[in-house]
């Protein structure tokens, strides 16, 4: 698996080199997989692959109607580019019956597949490695939170601007977890203020707040020690009409991971394995031990009797405002002096 990056170099070798016969674009980021299939496109119609057809896995969908797209030509094209989009996570029966297709597949059509992120189940399958034999598959990575300011800042100069840290933190506050509005705030800056450095009370009148959150997103904020994100998180999701369940779920399941970790470094296992076993990885992998070194295992217990309170009170049991019971378990996970612990 090759990444975004590495796509645009591979395209800008096809005109020398050819596109391999299947181009497989895998991620959860709606605009950047937008992006990089029209990438695809151009590079194949500069190809002469002039016919496009598309076709959509749903239930139902068998291999055999891609075969007969395959085989099929038009009169007035010589060559094709069949466009094949998962809307979930591609089944292993299907998955197979590709890359088996693909072994004989035509010289003269291309295969674009667009799906979700594949997991690392998917990604260690055999039909994976034999779909890369045959061409390349691209994992198109969300942009990450920290990554966000210089990710607007290369869309603003694409248009002839920039802006300073303070404004490129400002636009990534309120467009966090919306890509796609993210863009669009970039583009209007881009018709309303002139090319040069921008004017940040000017961005901050033009910029709307269009940021959008998940249950996860709030608990790395936590787990990173961001108080004041933490918050933000938790007031976006409640606006959106997040349940609460769904919230509580993920700050009860962070904390019992922390305090399994704890107790697991306590019986004398190294931090790395304590992780692996409570299933700890990519980001959170380097955000766990900060927190694990702010917060105790009274805390931690502290946290899990908070959650049960607000689970009582989503359910009638208890009074009280369950969301206020969450931000106070929010809090407590980024480190915040709440819940009368120190």
């Amino acid at each position: 698996m090759i990444r975004l990056d590495a796509l645009q170099s591979l395209l800008g070798r096809a005109s020398a080199q050819g596109l391999p016969a299947v181009i497989w674009l895998a991620g959860d980021e709606t605009l950047l997989v937008l992006e990089a299939a029209d990438a695809v496109r151009r590079t194949a119609r500069a190809l002469d692959y002039t016919e496009r057809e598309v076709l959509t896995v749903e239930r139902g969908f068998r291999i055999e109607s891609l075969l007969e797209h395959s085989q099929a030509l038009s009169l007035f094209a010589t060559r094709k580019l069949i466009e094949l989009r998962f809307s979930g996570k591609p089944g292993k029966e299907i998955a197979e019956s590709l890359a088996q297709a693909l072994v004989d597949w035509p010289e003269d059509v291309r295969l674009l597949v667009t799906s979700p992120r594949l997991d690392r189940a998917a990604q260690a399958s055999a039909w994976f490695g034999r779909i890369e034999a045959c061409g390349i598959v691209v994992g198109i990575d969300e942009v990450s939170r920290s990554r966000l300011p210089e990710w607007l800042s290369q869309r603003l100069a694409r248009q002839g601007q920039k802006a300073d840290a303070e404004t490129l933190r400002l636009i990534a506050e309120r467009v966090e977890g919306n890509l796609l509005a993210a863009d669009q705030e970039v583009r209007k800056l881009g018709l309303l203020m002139p090319q040069g450095a921008l004017d940040a009370r000017q961005v901050r009148e033009a910029v709307m707040d269009v940021a959008r959150w998940d249950a996860f997103d709030l608990v790395d904020a936590a787990l990173a020690g961001d108080a004041a994100r933490s918050l933000r998180c938790l007031q976006g999701l409640r606006s959106e009409g997040t349940a609460v369940p769904v919230v509580l779920w993920a700050l009860a399941d962070a904390v019992r991971s922390l305090d399994r970790v704890q107790q697991a470094m306590a019986s004398g296992q190294s931090m790395a394995t304590a992780m692996r076993a409570a299933r700890i990885w990519g980001e959170r992998e380097r955000l766990v031990p900060n927190a694990l070194r702010r917060l105790s295992s009274a805390r931690l217990a502290r946290m899990l009797r908070e959650c049960a309170r607000a689970d009582r009170m989503t359910k009638g049991l208890e009074d009280g405002d369950d969301w206020q019971a969450l931000e106070s378990v929010a809090l407590a996970l980024a480190g915040a002096p709440v819940l009368d612990l120190p």
